[in-house]
């Protein structure tokens, strides 16, 4: 497998101190709301990468964490260290400065930082709200890097000017864009190994590892060249209940990863071996069953279970008993932090991306319909069941509509004709959907 270097376009860093406003502008040029914005500092910690276009000028645009150069402590140490990987990796580079703060220290600092790169810099002066306020831009001069352009990231004002300053000398490569590329999620609650295990897949450092459980907030997405095609791996933030979180970043967390993971084809729900499967596992793993999503569960950190208790079975036994709606989901057991095992997890992704949008043919439900044993079914009453059609209106996930003689679409029947689709046709790791209808109208593909 090879990382894709995130390189096919040109890419746009954006850097600054903490708190000027460097999420609000890269949801600004990417036209979405995808960084987490709020008036606490230090909400951005990895590099969120999206996309741009101004004026038929494709780029690419990457958040970094708030940088603070001298700051010893581990956690921004690991922010610098990402941010300066973008900053090598970008064409050019916006330095977010705060206009109602005026010149500081820490800003002459990244100023001296970035002139010593060599990259094109344009420096972005943040929070001019109103023409009359663009004065207070003057003083931003003396940092030594032009141009010069006062903005509003939360208004958009000024955000035209910076555009044109961007792209003016960019050619629009011809983008190699994925658009067929298998999203999946890597979910689960704090401090799983998440990002770990993002970057043992990647093979490099893409997202900050900490022992500090949330240290993931926003979702990072990676694209993975695979023999398959291409993988958009989203790295989410660690879900919590939003009763059980303090901070106003972790409560936005739970709502930003449950909205990344309905961008997911696949979900990989990651458990912890030294806790066990605890109930949150199992509201985690509820989310991507109900939304659709196709599901590999992975149990993560067995290198740190005692030899003695690393029983596979048992441990098989209890993931299926806790979890039994997700009983058609592969089972993993895989050290992120040592790699191991990791082949294995691929293959898996591979095969529930295929069956995921695998579609079948009238003759081949024709065919399954013929051999198909109604006598061991559940229904109600005891009520013979005859089924006149069974036609896929759907993929990813599977979804089929089953024309019978049955009021409604029993609880037993419908777990007896999934069963039987995946002893027949596989759907590995794949709900599947069933609709019931009655009469002559004729089912619609989809």
């Amino acid at each position: 497998m090879q990382a894709d270097k995130t390189n096919r376009l040109p890419l746009v860093a954006i850097v600054g101190r903490p708190n000027v406003g460097k999420s609000s502008l890269f949801n600004r040029l990417t036209e979405s709301r995808r960084a987490i914005v709020t008036d606490e500092p230090g909400i951005t910690r990895d590099r969120l990468y999206g996309r741009g276009s101004w004026l038929g000028r494709n780029f690419e645009v990457v958040d970094t964490g708030g940088m603070v150069p001298d700051e010893r402590a581990t956690m921004a140490q690991d922010i610098l260290r990402q941010a300066r990987v973008a900053i090598e990796a970008a064409a050019k580079v916006v330095l977010v400065v705060d206009a109602r703060a005026g010149v500081t220290p820490l800003d002459a600092d990244l100023a001296r930082l970035l002139v010593r790169t060599g990259k094109p810099v344009v420096l972005a002066v943040n929070k001019v709200d109103t023409a009359r306020l663009s004065d207070i831009a003057l003083p931003f001069h003396e940092l030594g890097i032009q141009p010069v352009i006062a903005v509003s990231a939360e208004h958009g004002v000024g955000v035209d000017d910076l555009l044109d300053a961007l792209t003016h000398d960019i050619q629009a490569a011809e983008e190699e864009v994925a658009t067929e590329a298998l999203n999946v999620a890597i979910i689960g609650r704090p401090n799983v190994g998440k990002s770990t295990l993002l970057n043992q897949l990647v093979g490099g450092e893409r997202a900050i590892v900490s022992p500090e459980p949330g240290t993931t907030r926003d979702a990072v997405d990676t694209l993975l060249a695979v023999e398959s095609g291409w993988w958009r791996l989203i790295d989410t933030a660690g879900i919590r209940r939003k009763g059980k979180t303090k901070l106003v970043a972790e409560k936005l967390s739970v709502v930003m990863a449950r909205k990344h993971l309905e961008r997911a084809d696949v979900a990989v729900v990651l458990l912890d071996a030294t806790e066990g499967v605890m109930a949150q596992d199992a509201t985690i793993g509820g989310y991507a069953h109900e939304s659709g999503r196709s599901v590999v569960l992975a149990v993560n950190k067995w290198d740190a279970v005692p030899e003695k208790r690393r029983n596979i079975a048992e441990w098989t036994a209890t993931v299926r008993r806790r979890l039994k709606f997700l009983d058609y989901a592969p089972l993993v057991f895989l050290s992120a932090l040592k790699g191991q095992h990791l082949g294995r997890l691929r293959g898996l992704i591979s095969q529930v991306g295929a069956a995921r949008k695998r579609r079948l043919s009238d003759e081949e439900l024709k065919k399954f319909l013929d051999a198909l044993p109604l006598d061991r079914a559940t229904v109600p009453g005891g009520r013979p069941v005859r089924i006149q059609t069974l036609v896929q209106v759907g993929a990813a996930p599977p979804s089929f509509l089953v024309r019978a003689n049955m009021p409604k679409l029993h609880f037993g029947f419908e777990r007896f004709l999934q069963n039987q689709l995946r002893e027949r046709f596989g759907f590995l790791g794949t709900p599947i959907r069933l609709r019931l209808v009655r009469g002559g109208r004729q089912a619609r593909r989809q």
